[in-house]
């Protein structure tokens, strides 16, 4: 299984990740909270701003500090 940094020393399945968005939008604010009200959300920020949002096959919604294009260069990577 591989896996990806997403800041803070936090990492997530590659393989498990179906969408990465930017967090700045209503309806991506809607699935953040509609997650935490479910017991969904991971909160990797680790205090900082949330910048994006993972969501996992395992209806995970996981809180990035890191941006969209951050994540996306480091799943190209591997």
């Amino acid at each position: 299984m591989k896996f990806v940094e997403i800041g803070s020393g936090n990492i997530a399945a590659a393989e498990r990740i179906l969408c990465v968005a930017a967090a700045d939008s209503a309806p991506i604010r809607r699935i953040i909270q509609e997650a935490r009200d479910r017991g969904m959300l991971v909160d990797a920020c680790a205090g900082k701003k949330c910048r994006s949002v993972l969501v996992m096959d395992s209806d995970h919604v996981v809180a990035t500090g890191l941006e969209v294009y951050e994540i996306k260069e480091r799943l190209e990577k591997r």
